[in-house]
């Protein structure tokens, strides 16, 4: 891009440099017009005012430029030098650097966390709206994970290091935001080829512009001021069109509001891997949910038991022997209920995992009507009561002994905040909204009724959510995924655009574009909002970037002779202000708030 410039500006100073010699012999043959005619045609003031403006230009853009990431330079900041370890039963201050894992870290009231870990002893109100977006402080105790760069209000607390260096939290979002940042988008990599010929069809077109000039003058075609030869004038119009047409608004347009967009979404709890998932993002028209854990809680507890043979503390006993081998959300259920109502039980010896279906051992069966069905359960007294359960939104577990039907166990889990109101501001930016969970049909209708959503896909295995995105996508649907689970992955990479609640599993968020660290379902509709200004923010300007050298370039080229002649240092000053626009049209998504609705909805 700097080839114009430099081009422009070294072709001024050389036909100065000529014009000075011209001169010098003039004067010494006393030839006074001819003295006149050169002396009007030194350009050394252009040739360095050309270079003056680029660079005043050049350093307001950098100066707009650097605030694009402040978000990251402010993460960085976050992190405390220091901390206190307790070594050798001693309190201790310590480089935070140098922290290992399994260290005991003291925190008193007003500092920062100095990295990842978990609550051994104490409490803590813990301001984590710089990782989170989240405003009101959070209260944390025994057990509760703590993250690195966030503040203890009040309260103190030790926890114990579970992470450090490259892995904390903090790290790995400054990663996502830098990776993203430098990565291109489809519309970036266009601008990149055009500027690829535009600066050779510029050169062109300056010669172009010079061979004409040079044959309307000389033929008389167009007359020229006494003051002006036809070699002086074609060179002026070359050199401006060298030098207003330089693509520096064109090179910023992308990146730019790349770079803006990541920061913003980073410091909103939203984090974007790549500037494709911008791109992306924006053009989707089909969102699918998981249900467990994006749209729920995750938190299960069971909500009714039905008993038809023995009593409830036997059938609870029975099934949790088995369940303590499973970590399905479900099963972790059965279990808290069963140490809640202080049964005793003793661990299954024989287990078996049904992907899907449910759980087996020691000939006690437990899951889905599939499972029982498979086993030749009959399970036709339940059916009202199975019924019944499910259209209040629960998921009930069929407990079967020996190939007959002992009870049934639901399994209950809250529709979280804003979930209702993601689902229908997603309807209101006309995308369609559908559920995909291994709940039982009538469970997944409850569910989606209350929510409203457009669809339902129930009953469907962890391996089928992948042929869902697929078959929506060969349907012509671009598809967003939205989901926490190792069995979402394969459907997350499927999708066009994966997106991962920030709880989720490790592998659930390595398959995703673009991760809520917040985990509320409001913030899909934050994501597709700021990519949607992302892009919309491109657009705007490339579209300045084209209109500037279409209106320009004629301009600098001498069409409008002689009522406007532009000069080259004009021509500069009108390329910065061109790339100074463009980076202040792209800092305007500093404005971008992140949708929030009261809770309760």
């Amino acid at each position: 891009m700097n080839s114009l410039i430099a081009l422009g500006s070294a072709i001024s100073a050389l036909y100065s440099l000529y014009s000075y010699v011209m001169l010098i012999v003039a004067w010494t043959n006393k030839d006074v017009s001819q003295v006149h005619l050169h002396y009007m045609n030194l350009y050394f003031e252009a040739a360095a005012m050309i270079l003056v403006f680029v660079s005043i230009g050049k350093y307001f853009e950098k100066r707009a430029t650097n605030k694009t990431t402040e978000s990251i330079t402010d993460l960085m900041a976050l992190t405390p030098d220091t901390a206190y370890v307790i070594r050798n039963g001693e309190e201790v201050e310590v480089q935070t650097e140098s922290l290992l894992i399994d260290d005991i870290v003291v925190v008193k009231p007003g500092q920062s966390i100095p990295t990842d870990g978990v609550i051994l002893d104490g409490y803590g109100d813990i301001d984590e709206s710089t990782i989170t977006g989240e405003s009101l402080p959070i209260h944390k105790s025994k057990g509760d994970k703590v993250i690195g760069a966030t503040i203890n209000k009040n309260g103190s607390f030790t926890f114990k290091v579970t992470s450090v260096g490259k892995d904390t939290t903090i790290s790995q979002i400054i990663g996502l935001v830098e990776k993203a940042s430098e990565s291109k988008a489809p519309m970036a990599r266009l601008a990149d080829k055009i500027s690829l010929i535009f600066v050779p069809t510029v050169i062109g077109l300056s010669i172009v512009t010079f061979v004409v000039w040079m044959i309307l003058t000389n033929l008389n075609i167009v007359p020229l001021a006494a003051t002006r030869t036809p070699l002086s004038l074609s060179l002026r119009f070359a050199i401006t069109v060298l030098v207003i047409s330089c693509p520096c608004a064109l090179g910023l347009a992308t990146p730019v509001a790349i770079m803006v967009g990541t920061g913003k979404g980073a410091e909103n709890g939203i984090l974007i891997k790549s500037a494709e998932a911008f791109e992306g993002l924006e053009k989707v028209d089909t969102v699918l949910f998981d249900k467990t854990g994006t749209l729920t809680k995750g938190e299960m507890s069971v909500r009714s038991i039905k008993v038809y043979e023995g009593d409830e503390t036997s059938l609870l006993k029975k099934a949790a022997a088995v369940e303590i081998h499973s970590e399905h959300p479900l099963s972790k259920a059965v279990v808290a209920e069963a140490k809640k109502q202080n049964i005793k039980f003793s661990e299954s010896k024989g287990f078996e995992y049904v992907p899907g279906l449910g759980v087996e051992g020691d000939g006690i069966s437990i899951g889905n009507a599939s499972l029982m069905k498979n086993n030749g359960v009959d399970i036709t007294k339940a059916e009202e009561d199975f019924r019944a359960l499910s259209t209040q939104g629960w998921t009930p577990l069929c407990v079967a002994e020996k190939g007959s039907l002992v009870g049934l166990i639901a399994i209950g889990d809250e529709i979280k905040n804003n979930s209702k109101s993601a689902i229908k501001s997603l309807q209101n930016l006309g995308k369609k909204v559908a559920i995909v969970t291994g709940d039982n049909k009538v469970t997944a209708m409850a569910i989606a009724k209350a929510l409203g959503v457009d669809e339902v896909y129930a009953e469907v295995l962890p391996g089928d959510k992948e042929e869902i995105v697929s078959r929506l996508q060969k349907e012509g649907h671009k598809v967003a995924f939205v989901g926490d689970g190792v069995n979402d992955a394969p459907a997350l990479t499927r999708a066009d655009i994966g997106i991962a609640i920030g709880a989720g599993s490790d592998i659930a968020i390595d398959s995703a574009d673009i991760i809520l660290v917040r985990s509320d379902p409001l913030d899909v509709v934050s994501a597709i909002e700021l990519s949607h200004k992302v892009v919309l923010n491109i657009k705007e300007n490339l579209g300045w970037a084209f209109f500037y050298n279409i209106l320009l370039i004629p301009l600098a080229a001498g069409v409008l002779y002689p009522y406007v002649i532009m000069q080259p240092m004009y021509g500069s000053i009108a390329m910065s202000i061109s790339s100074v626009t463009v980076v202040l049209n792209a800092l305007r998504l500093r404005l971008f708030k992140r949708k929030v609705i009261n809770k309760g909805e």
